[in-house]
């Protein structure tokens, strides 16, 4: 039985008083907060087993190598990789992203196309246009329905056999609608096209299978995941990867080095030059197994819950501005909108008086805030840890902030 009130022990932070207020994390879509045994683990890890990976022969240095290792696996295992050959240790979803804009950039030539959808992150939007701009290729953008939602029917008129990669995400970090990724990269197989899923919002808040998707490349970032900063994973299918040219260069990517040549190193090394990240990546495997623990199914059905019990009351609140995107379905728990007459960075501000934290600005997602004619949101994201009672006072927040506030 899911429990989000036995969850939140685990993670202290949420025991802090903000203004004299008990916190409230609305921000998870920009990262999530740790648990305790993640902040323990980092502990143990550079206390007692820290070592360089796949260089010594030592007793840490083996111990770090098949920890490093083994977090590699678990990661394969939970998004439905075939091997853990397929996974490619990045800095975050961003480098993963780059890694296969920089490798995949030799096979494009004039002519060929790219296509994209107009509500994605930057990370997945400005590598393709800086690509588009550098190769001179072209770059389609499917536009947004009117709930704001992927438009399907315009990414069918937009896909031609000049199509040669597909990058969307699988879930908006503005809107938090879930998009047919697996329709989409059926429909770009069928004209020859690769397909990367920017899985940012999707891993660890919804079950994820590479496989079931059926796309070539998926990023995902272990910060909004529980683990820390600067550790995120790069999936591709292996056939591929061995295809590519590596992204960096140094240690660790190479097998012989010569002073006229050099030969790549076997997947996924080829990929990871210099020293990695290692207790990030050790401390992804220890988030994926905590989240394991709880069930990704039983995470994405409270975050449902939680995302229906919002949208209910703010729904009928008259001065809150939900953009277009009222739709409950295909949808996880990202709600961004405006409070009328007052500022998104004002509301925000407003909010942290009491105790609640939540993002306001364009969510890096520029073109998306355009369609929307505004220059910025209010965005609230929830998580395993958050509860319908901290909505309850999160709504009073919203009525009295705007009775107090609103076109003053």
């Amino acid at each position: 039985m899911f429990n989000a009130n036995k969850i939140r022990k685990d993670f202290p932070i949420l025991k802090r008083r903000i203004n004299g207020k008990a916190l409230i994390y609305f921000d998870n879509a920009s990262t999530t907060q740790k648990p305790d045994i993640i902040v323990k683990k980092l502990r143990s890890q550079y206390g007692r087993f820290h070592a360089n990976v796949h260089r010594g022969v030592y007793k840490i240095a083996e111990e770090a190598t098949e920890k490093f290792e083994e977090a590699r696996k678990k990661i394969a295992d939970f998004i439905g990789a075939a091997s853990p050959r397929e996974i490619i240790f990045t800095r975050n979803a961003t480098e993963a992203i780059n890694l296969i804009a920089y490798s995949f950039a030799s096979r494009l030539k004039k002519g060929d196309r790219i296509l994209i959808s107009l509500s994605e992150h930057h990370s997945n939007f400005v590598p393709w246009l800086r690509l588009a701009k550098e190769k001179g290729i072209g770059l389609d953008v499917v536009n947004l329905n009117p709930r704001r939602n992927f438009d399907y029917n315009d990414f069918n008129k937009k896909i031609s056999k000049r199509t040669k990669l597909v990058a969307v995400a699988h879930i908006s970090n503005v809107s938090g609608y879930i998009y047919p990724v697996e329709k989409v990269t059926k429909e770009a197989h069928r004209v020859g096209a690769m397909v990367l899923v920017d899985g940012a919002q999707s891993a660890g808040h919804m079950p994820v299978n590479v496989k079931k998707i059926g796309c070539d490349f998926f990023a995902l970032s272990g910060h909004k995941m529980l683990a820390p900063s600067g550790i995120g994973a790069l999936y591709g299918k292996q056939e591929i990867l061995e295809s590519l040219d590596p992204f960096l260069s140094g240690g660790e990517m190479i097998r012989e080095v010569s002073v006229n040549d050099v030969s790549w190193n076997e997947l996924p090394w080829k990929f990871e030059a210099g020293t990695p990240n290692i207790e990030g990546a050790i401390l992804l495997g220890e988030a994926i197994d905590y989240l394991k623990k709880i069930g990704m199914k039983n995470i994405y059905r409270h975050k449902e819950s939680l995302l229906q019990y919002a949208l209910m009351h703010m729904r009928a609140l008259n001065f809150i501005d939900l953009l277009g995107m009222e739709g409950f379905q295909a949808r996880t728990a990202i709600i961004s909108f405006n409070v009328k007459g007052i500022h998104p960075h004002d509301a925000a501000s407003l909010l942290d008086q009491h105790g609640i934290a939540l993002r306001a600005g364009h969510h890096c997602a520029q073109p998306f805030m355009k369609h929307l004619g505004v220059p910025a949101t209010l965005r609230a994201s929830f998580y395993i840890y958050n509860t319908k009672k901290e909505i309850d006072i999160f709504i009073n927040a919203l009525k009295e902030i705007h009775k107090k506030f609103a076109f003053r």
